[in-house]
């Protein structure tokens, strides 16, 4: 049994990589494993070829006769890679996922026939109903879950669909072989999944080392830095390479410095707009028409284009496992590759944010099971409009809740289940421990006296390695220097400092309870923003002139202010100027008026404010809507209204404010509304 497996499976090989192909050490010994002993987990560095292990069991299982092969594998990208490598077999593929949802039904149908080889399916795809509903119908021949270190809690990429699986493999035929595979487990992860998988599990482990990457760490604390080095040294390596950042905002923001300069660059991350550019992105990578791809974790487990010369972290990873993870990307099929990894404070500060928002509060999650009791049926927005809370944190909890079978759903709504809840207070404590430790392991490799390499191996549970001699630390040297020149950071500077961000007007009230559509009747133009806030720069003087006490704003910031707005003023006749009013401070009136004076237009004092709950403590849209609406109003010796008017504030954050008190001031005739900030608070930290 076991020569006859080997002799097909060495055909398979050769048909699929070349004649003088051979296995490498383990690969043959899971795909026998998988054939024989049923469950089978894959432990194995990123390029070590461990979708040839399903690719060869699916083409053997299919000539005796057995079902499809069903792949659960994260993300859009890495099918892709997946279903070149399977039709080089011979194999008839397909996939189960957002972009084939309009061939659903015709996939399923073909599967039900026995007409497909193997079909990769996203879990979030596989979950929903019509498509899980059909499971018992389809002959499985083999069950691939890709990227299995997102099944466990303790894994560095957890996904709540991914958890579900279990519940899959339960109810399927003993019969059927259940193959794991990750390039990113430690023995915690590990032992998680052997449970997970149950029954008698092989595991196929091997060394994570990955000779081909020499690793630099670079300590440049200000934007300023990163984006003058990353344009200094960017051309001098050869090829193309990834630059992975923690936000989108990041995203864009490289990517546009880089090709304002010369450097070939593309942002690539999830969003559902920017799918027609990501796959631009993608294909021209691919052909190493751009230089760079500046990326988030989208672009991350399994991407598998074998000649990235170069990764660099913009920020710094969570932890060494993602880190690993993403290095992988590049010297899988080259001889020489480079990893440089920049950080400063304000890595740790979005790190711990990710680790504080990675699951819901008991407070939060107490409320929306209190509001979905007292409801026949609640959609999520129904829940935002009772509850002040984010939307963004409503919706996670209502995916745990869901996941854990304590409420269903159906129909966009929304009720709660028969089995009781209890809040595992003491499982999301231990995971946020454990999270804490990895980033304070990730902080060690920023101190390592020794090879990087190493370092990284070792925590990941792997004491096999040895001193790489090609990193930072082995070579006793930079890579690549970390000074840069005056000249490139002047460029980075000059672009920083013109980034100016837009104020987009709010077109649909959150409520209706204040109008009799949900059609905003009188909306604003596009504002403008002067800065992030606390952002190095102009940011960082809103922050400090806000709470000096001395409830005024320097004169750079109404000097800069003053150049921004005069071409707008200019072209569209504009001859006045107000301002959000408060009962606390005069800092944005006295802003207001002296902007106003350098500008050579009038200030005029048209909205008054009574008193309120504080609007930053309105956690979402329909809060904050209704909070700043009851707030503001027009001055009853308001006299002679402007047709057109500059709308300033301070600070904004959700645009409520602005958009209500725009929308104020169109109700007693002004036709055109333009606001201006100083500094946008909002925290956009999305990253994927």
């Amino acid at each position: 049994m076991e020569a006859e497996i080997f002799e097909k499976s060495n055909r398979i090989l050769k048909t699929l990589l070349g004649n003088d192909a051979t296995f490498r050490e383990g690969q043959y010994e899971a795909i026998e494993a998988t054939m024989t002993k049923k469950r089978t987990l894959v432990v194995q560095r990123t390029g070590w070829g461990k979708s040839l292990i399903y690719f060869a069991c699916t083409r053997l299982l299919r000539e005796q006769g057995k079902g499809v092969t069903l792949v659960i594998s994260p993300l859009l990208v890495l099918m892709k890679n997946q279903l070149e490598a399977a039709n080089r077999l011979g194999l008839n593929c397909d996939v189960l996922n957002g972009t084939t949802r309009e061939r659903h039904s015709e996939i399923l149908e073909k599967m039900k026939n026995d007409e497909l080889d193997l079909v990769l399916v996203t879990p979030e795809t596989l979950f929903k109903e019509e498509i899980r509903s059909q499971l018992n119908d389809i002959r499985i021949g083999l069950f691939v879950i890709d990227e299995a270190h997102c099944i466990s809690d303790w894994g560095h990429d957890f996904r709540l669909k991914y958890g579900e699986l279990h519940k899959v493999m339960k109810n399927m035929f003993a019969d059927v072989p259940v193959l794991a595979t990750t390039a990113t487990a430690n023995d915690r992860v590990i032992a998680d999944l052997e449970t997970q998988l149950g029954g008698d599990v092989f595991i196929s482990r091997g060394p994570l080392t990955r000779e081909s990457l020499s690793i630099q760490v670079l300590n440049m604390p200000s934007r300023v830095e990163r984006y003058a080095w990353i344009l200094e040294n960017v051309p001098k390596l050869d090829g193309s390479g990834i630059i992975y950042c923690l936000t989108r905002r990041d995203c864009d923001y490289l990517a546009d410095f880089l090709q304002k300069n010369g450097i070939s660059a593309m942002p690539y991350y999830s969003d559902e707009k920017n799918e027609a550019r990501n796959k631009e992105a993608e294909e021209k990578f691919e052909k190493n028409e751009i230089k760079v791809i500046v990326a988030t974790i989208k672009l991350g487990m399994g991407y598998d284009k074998g000649d990235i010369s170069f990764v660099i972290h913009y920020q710094m990873p969570s932890n060494i496992v993602s880190y690993y993870q993403q290095i992988g990307r590049a010297g899988r099929n080259i001889e020489r590759a480079y990893a440089f990894l920049m950080y400063g404070k304000e890595d740790v500060d979005i790190v711990n944010h990710f680790i504080n928002t990675a699951f819901p509060n008991e407070d939060e999650t107490m409320k929306i099971m209190d509001t979905i009791f007292d409801s026949n049926g609640i959609g999520k927005f129904g829940i935002e409009a009772q509850l002040n809370m984010r939307r963004s944190r409503i919706e996670k909890a209502l995916d745990f809740l869901e996941n854990d079978g304590y409420i269903t759903r159906s129909r966009g709504k929304y009720y709660l289940s028969p089995k009781p809840f209890k809040y595992d207070r003491e499982k999301y404590d231990e995971i946020l421990k454990i999270r804490k430790f990895e980033v304070d392991q990730m902080l060690g490799l920023l101190t390592q006296s020794g090879c990087y390499s190493k370092y990284i191996v070792n925590a990941l549970d792997d004491f096999s390695a040895k001193p790489c001699g090609c990193c930072e630390k082995c070579l006793g040297k930079p890579i690549l220097p970390q000074e840069t020149s005056l000249a490139s950071k002047e460029r980075a500077a000059s672009y920083i400092d013109k980034l100016i961000m837009s104020i987009e007007p709010r077109k649909k009230w959150a409520l209706t309870d204040y109008t009799s559509a949900t059609k905003i009747e009188f909306i604003n133009k596009d504002g403008i923003c002067l800065s992030r806030y606390g952002e190095a720069g102009y940011g960082e003087l809103v922050k400090r002139d806000k709470y000096s006490g001395e409830e005024r704003f320097c004169d750079e910031l109404v000097g800069k202010s003053a150049e921004l707005l005069l071409p707008i003023i200019k072209e569209n006749n504009i001859k006045h100027i107000t301002c959000v009013p408060s009962l606390r401070s005069q800092i944005v009136k006295d802003f207001a008026n002296r902007l106003a004076e350098s500008c050579k237009i009038t200030f005029v004092e048209l909205l008054g404010k009574i008193p309120a709950f504080p609007q930053k403590k309105m956690e979402n849209n329909a809060y904050q809507c209704a909070n700043a609406y009851a707030s503001f109003f027009v001055k009853e010796d308001a006299k002679d209204i402007p047709e057109k008017i500059i709308l300033v504030d301070d600070i904004v954050d959700s645009r409520w404010t602005l958009t209500v008190c725009g929308y104020k001031l169109g109700e007693v005739g002004v036709s055109e509304v333009y606001p201006f900030a100083l500094a946008n608070s909002s925290s956009e930290v999305s990253n994927e």
